[in-house]
């Protein structure tokens, strides 16, 4: 994308390259590389408190509750050159999911109780949405909170819950009242996920990892401090919260750096005799891919101009999900047919989550699980069905 920076944003840019070069250190790059034995959340946390003390930990949020003053382009350049250097983005349930939500609806109390936490890293948060029965179609959610007195009493199951068998802390969307309309009697609960009566059960997805869980209330207690806004109104809430969602989603800058990185794979490996980058039809298939990603890309741009300016995520966020997930899967369908018969040697002798050397190209060995991984980016945060009616209604009027 040809961006005409000015003098100052050219000297931001250097600041965050020069940055990102001498703190993101092999240490930190080797626990989040997902290798067996390595702490992730160990790599995740120490990574972020250096973006704290930088003052760079939440660019997003207004600048009253520890956010920056970036410009649109500034946040642009921040997360091209984040995505560029192979840096992950920090993890979203709290810094940009439940934050926006606690400091645009919660009460002072709430706000200098958790907000701090979060932006120090020293509370790690999960989403407790999807439930059996009711993923994309969130509103059908049946887990309960009987209000008691100082306290709600929550019952039921949330699942596909990223990162609970970490958490300190869950966000949850649960039933207060019934007889109305779905969308109504539905409240946004803070619950700390050491309350007795709370048990946290693995999910171990495709690739063979452990990422997805599900979380099971059985009696729990919540004190009331602890509900945002108004009871039966956290349906308002959550709209808001998937918003952000979404158009974190499009992860423009990462999928540049996968289709830069898939171009020099394609120009050594060799098929039928020459480069693979010399196949016509594999030329065709990556030019479609980054004509697509630079129209994404502009796209983002806008919108993070728009959120600059006091506004909010609007259906722009579901177009930003749907093609930004369409572009990623795209790029690992790629990968793996780069990778040829030496993807199918994944997961190695040595089964999942085993360090055994693989055979063949070392990129191979990474092609498949990556693949298989991003099958899900197409589902969660709302399916991209459920975008495209979101955009019929709101654009269309359909």
């Amino acid at each position: 994308m040809d961006i005409k920076f000015s003098a100052q944003d050219l000297a931001f840019r250097d600041e965050v390259r020069d940055f990102f070069a001498s703190e993101y250190d092999g240490a930190i790059a080797e626990q989040l590389s997902g290798a067996q034995g390595t702490d992730y959340k160990g790599g995740i946390v120490a990574w972020q408190k250096k973006l704290h003390a930088k003052g760079w930990i939440a660019p997003g949020w207004p600048t009253e509750y520890g956010g920056t003053d970036w410009s649109a382009t500034q946040k642009f350049i921040y997360e091209t050159e984040r995505g560029l250097a192979g840096i992950p983005d920090v993890v979203p349930f709290g810094l940009k999911m439940v934050a926006p939500v606690i400091y645009t609806f919660g009460n002072e109390e709430q706000k200098a109780k958790f907000l701090p936490r979060i932006l120090e890293s020293e509370d790690w948060w999960c989403q407790g949405y999807s439930e059996p029965g009711a993923g994309s179609d969130l509103a059908a959610l049946n887990t309960t909170a009987d209000y008691a007195g100082d306290h709600y009493i929550v019952n039921g199951r949330k699942i596909w819950t990223t990162f609970a068998q970490y958490a300190d802390w869950i966000f949850c969307l649960v039933r207060t009242s019934k007889g109305m309309r779905k969308q109504q009697g539905i409240s946004f609960l803070l619950i700390d996920m050491k309350t007795p009566g709370i048990t946290v059960k693995p999910i171990v997805t495709i690739d063979g990892k452990h990422s997805l869980n599900e979380v099971l209330f059985e009696d729990v207690a919540v004190p009331t401090e602890n509900l945002i806004g108004e009871q039966d109104k956290g349906w308002t809430y959550a709209k808001a919260l998937l918003a952000h969602e979404r158009t974190g989603m499009a992860e423009v800058a990462d999928s540049t750096r996968m289709l830069d990185a898939l171009k020099q794979r394609a120009s050594v490996e060799v098929n039928g005799g020459k480069a693979m980058i010399e196949d016509p039809i594999f030329q065709m298939r990556l030019s479609d891919i980054e004509m697509e990603l630079m129209a994404l890309e502009y796209t983002e741009l806008r919108v993070f101009a728009s959120m600059a300016a006091g506004g909010m995520p609007g259906p722009e966020s579901s177009l930003l999900k749907i093609k930004g997930t369409e572009i990623q899967q795209g790029l690992t369908e790629i990968y793996v047919e780069a990778a040829g018969e030496y993807a199918l040697m994944y997961p190695g002798a040595g089964g999942y989550g085993s360090n055994d050397k693989p055979s063949g190209p070392e990129h191979a060995a990474i092609s498949l699980e990556r693949f298989l991984n991003f099958r899900k980016t197409s589902i969660y945060g709302g399916s991209n069905e459920i975008q495209k009616n979101i955009i019929s209604k709101f654009v269309l009027g359909v």
